[in-house]
């Protein structure tokens, strides 16, 4: 059985491991290739966009795919669309990996908007020095911001972003007291971020309610209709297994 990953998350890495090496399982796993240097999981691994849902429909009928799991980012939305349509054009089944999002607990002053363009707008009277860790793409959403952006990001951003920036390479897993030291330094009052769940990016919720600093979560996009979720790798991974060894292919 061989088993395609859409991934690039920690979530496929991990569910790569469990599976690679499973007697009778064939796993690949593809990365868009939006990273420089990206940690590659265990089994074979092809990088790049397969070009739209036919193109992975060719490619799932191509390499003799059995089953698809959707492990991507929870905000890669146009991906995951794209999968579902190709996985029921392929008569393949499908599976969506999502991490939890995240819960407001006590202290937290979070405001949830559902787009980039909604958070830019949220900002106006919470604060003037923003810390912006939604990724290096959707930064012309902030352009006509007159606040100061601290950006952080895997790679370097491009242009179009705000006239105010300032840009703070780094990967995560981050650190509460590094976290805290960001926030100090930069004097930073408003946090903006994405719902893209998991503890690796967490400590900054924990460091913004600390020091009483507003939040603007963006809301994830939704699965699209009918595809089954998981919320851990040891999940999907048991999905797989179960499937693999399924003679009548029922799922």
């Amino acid at each position: 059985m061989h088993v395609l990953i859409l991934g690039g998350t920690t979530e496929a890495r991990a569910l790569a491991g469990l599976l690679h090496g499973s007697a009778g399982l064939r796993v690949t796993s593809s990365l868009a290739g939006r990273v420089t240097s990206p940690r590659l999981p265990a089994g074979e691994v092809r990088i790049g966009g397969f070009g739209g849902v036919d193109g992975l429909v060719d490619w799932i009928r191509a390499h003799a795919v059995d089953a698809v799991i959707d492990a991507t980012h929870p905000f890669a939305e146009h991906i995951s669309f794209n999968a579902a349509a190709a996985a029921a054009t392929a008569h393949v089944p499908l599976l969506a990996l999502r991490r939890p999002g995240w819960v407001p607990v006590e202290g937290d002053d979070w405001r949830s908007v559902a787009s980039l363009e909604d958070a830019a707008r949220a900002l106006d009277g919470l604060g003037d020095r923003v810390f912006l860790t939604t990724g290096r793409l959707g930064l012309a959403a902030f352009a006509a911001c007159p606040q100061w952006f601290l950006v952080r990001s895997v790679d370097a951003p491009d242009a179009p972003m705000p006239a105010r920036t300032e840009i703070l390479l780094d990967r995560g897993p981050f650190t509460l007291d590094g976290e805290r030291e960001i926030l100090a330094r930069h004097g930073v009052d408003v946090l903006v971020t994405k719902d893209s769940g998991a503890a690796a990016t967490a400590p900054k919720l924990t460091a913004a309610r600390e020091a009483g600093i507003p939040v603007v979560v963006v809301r994830r996009p939704p699965v699209p209709d009918g595809v089954p979720v998981a919320a851990t790798p040891e999940e999907a991974a048991a999905w797989a297994l179960g499937s693999s060894g399924s003679q009548s292919r029922s799922w």
